[in-house]
């Protein structure tokens, strides 16, 4: 059994809180009680909350938030990294002082979250940080990386493919090229003419998006095209299609096509995204910090991630 940390706990701390669902104007950072660890939970002191769409997005309205289960008042953000700093009774595994990442829906942006560990979902989740990976690129891993992880299961690239990615230089696109390149797959990266040489940077090859994609694709892979993701909308999977890949080798993630699998998250494999922090510390993925905001600049923050052009990831640091 681990004993509760006897360090003096903090009465007072900082989160993000919305009192009406809506956009970056709503969020405000509040002095709020700190949370005290319970039986069976961990208290993590935050060091660094990474951004995802889905923060601004599932609380942009009444009935989005609803599907989440989040209601009045609520927090922000889900990726999280910092260290332990309580232990409830019954807690095993984690200690005050481990190093940890994870996710906490909807409350990551704040000095203090709590994990029950005893619920087991990807929302509400720590997991130890390796050496090698910092707290900021630790914070940027759980959503993404998994999202990008159970994409690529679905078309499982090999080193006979060459795969389409669309919105390849956003949050996600930057797991999936380098997760894709690392199975031996070449990748051809839907983007701006501006992310261009972000997406070559990452073993991409870039191709802008818009009218005329399928015929700048074939010009770069007259081979032809065995497999796409489309991580933005339904574009990159429609030209897939018209570029003759079957649908069961096309996955989108933010829109819904008959016929064509759709994933997220949550229907990543166990272990995924421990295998992708591995690959992190040992340098074989990188991520991309494009910026990084103290708390107080929270709004800017969510407008520049929201404005979908960052390349690469948006962090909070506490």
């Amino acid at each position: 059994m681990q004993e509760q940390s006897t360090q003096q706990p903090a009465a007072r701390s900082r989160a993000v809180r919305l009192d009406a669902f809506g956009g970056p104007e709503v969020l405000d950072v509040r002095e709020v009680p700190a949370p005290q660890a319970g039986p069976g939970q961990i208290r993590v002191r935050v060091t660094a909350a990474g951004l995802n769409p889905m923060d601004w997005i599932m609380t942009a309205d009444v009935d989005t938030a609803a599907r989440f289960g989040l209601s009045l008042p609520a927090g922000f953000g889900t990726d999280y990294a910092g260290v332990v700093d309580q232990a409830g009774d019954g807690v095993t595994g984690f200690a005050p002082g481990d190093r940890v990442f994870g996710g906490a829906l909807s409350r990551a942006v704040a000095d203090f979250v709590l994990i029950d560990l005893d619920e087991g979902v990807a929302a509400n989740e720590a997991h130890h940080t390796p050496e090698g990976v910092d707290d900021r690129t630790a914070a940027t891993l759980a959503i993404a990386g998994r999202t990008a992880s159970a994409a690529l299961a679905v078309i499982a690239p090999g080193p006979d493919d060459t795969v389409l990615i669309g919105g390849a230089a956003g949050g996600v696109g930057v797991f999936a090229v380098q997760l894709a390149r690392l199975a031996g797959a070449r990748v051809i990266g839907t983007g701006s003419a501006a992310s261009a040489g972000f997406l070559h940077d990452l073993g991409g090859d870039p191709v802008t998006y818009g009218d005329g994609l399928a015929d700048r694709v074939r010009a770069l892979a007259p081979g032809a095209v065995t497999a796409a993701i489309d991580l933005h909308g339904t574009e990159t999977a429609h030209v897939a299609r018209k570029l003759g890949v079957p649908d069961d080798r096309i996955c989108t993630i933010a829109a819904q096509i008959d016929g064509v699998p759709a994933a997220n998250g949550a229907n990543a494999a166990p272990g995924a995204l421990e295998e992708i922090a591995r690959l992190v510390a040992t340098g074989r993925l990188r991520v991309p910090i494009a910026a990084t905001f103290p708390i107080d600049q929270i709004r800017r923050a969510v407008e520049l991630q929201a404005g979908r052009h960052v390349h690469g990831k948006v962090v909070i640091d506490l």
